[in-house]
This record gives C-alpha cells, structure tokens and sequence, in this order.
C-alpha cells in the first residue's frame, strides 16, 4: 500500500528556490495564472507559455535579492542591523586633533617629573613634540584625562577612553611612572 503525502507550500518554495522545480511539468491551469508585476506577458502564437515566463521572472527577482540589488531596509527609528557597530563608532570620531598636549595621545606623552604645589601635586611632561607641559588632576589629552598624581610612587594615572562595544567599561586605567637615569639608560 503506497501512501501520497500532499505537498506542502513550504517543500515546494525548498524545491523551486534550489532549482528543481525547473523540472516539475507546468499545468495548463497554472500557466494561465496572473502573471508577477512587472513582468512581461506571453505573445499571444509565439508558443511559450505564461508560466515559463513567470517562472523565468521570479528567479531573476530572487537572483537580484540576492545579488543585493533587490533589496531594502526601512529602519523606522531602529538600528541597522546590516551595519558594523565598529564603524559607526568610528565615524563619530572627535575630527582633527588641537594643537599642543590637548591633540597628544597618553602612549605620546612621557612623566618626567612631579612638583608639588600647595596641597596639590603637578606632572611634568615632555610631549611628542618635544615641549614641557604641567597637568593637574582633571587636565585632558587626547583620548584620555589625569585621574589620580601620586608624588610617593612616582606615578600619574590616566583614565583612557576606550571605544570597544565589547568591553565592559567605556575607559581604562593607564599608569605612567617615573623612570631614573639608571633605568632610562638601561
């Protein structure tokens, strides 16, 4: 005993989209169906069928989807999700850099000494530039800012901006210390 299953919208959309159903026969009822928008009617004695053509336009409307020419993306207030979250990161870049320590980035910038001042302390950098620069706390780079000015320990820590959507924190701590004249020639 054989049993037929009918078949299902989904298995026959499966079959069309990977080409076999260039070798299912067409019924004359379904050739005579509405053709797809925009695509060209039979000639009436030219011998081909409306459905070949019908068949033949939906496969150069899938080719074109996705070739990526047929296809569009109405975001209505949302992301997009075709879009990198890098570049767009990457796209609100703070411009040209200033000029003087402000334009510097923290890699750019070497401790050379800390002075105190009253009850506050001052670093003394030198710049990529190769100019002298005091900062207190609060004072800012180009991608970061002085946190903390340790006099004891020799050490200036800046708060970095990072620009990662996959870390955690939006910044990072970056420590320059002061180097002797042993190290630094080392």
């Amino acid at each position: 005993m054989t049993r037929r299953l009918p078949a299902s919208p989904a298995l026959l959309a499966a079959l069309f989209l990977t080409g076999a159903a260039a070798t299912i026969p067409v019924r004359a009822e379904e050739a005579k169906a509405a053709p797809v928008a925009g695509a060209a009617p039979a000639e009436p004695g030219s011998g081909t069928t409306g459905g070949s053509d019908t068949i033949n336009r939906i496969m150069q409307d899938n080719e074109a989807m996705l070739s990526g020419r047929g296809f569009t993306y109405d975001p209505a207030g949302r992301r997009d999700p075709f879009r990198s979250l890098v570049d767009a990161l990457n796209s609100q870049a703070k411009g040209p850099r200033p000029r003087g320590i402000a334009g510097m980035l923290i890699s750019e910038v070497d401790l050379v000494g800390i002075v105190q001042k009253g009850k506050g302390y001052i670093a003394f950098f030198n710049g990529s530039d190769n100019k002298g620069y005091f900062l207190r706390v609060g004072d800012a780079v180009y991608d970061g800012k002085i946190v903390r000015i340790d006099r004891k320990t020799g050490s200036v820590v800046f708060r970095q901006d990072v620009n990662d959507p996959r870390s955690i924190k939006p910044y990072r701590d970056v420590t320059k210390r002061l180097t002797t004249a042993e190290e630094g020639s080392l």
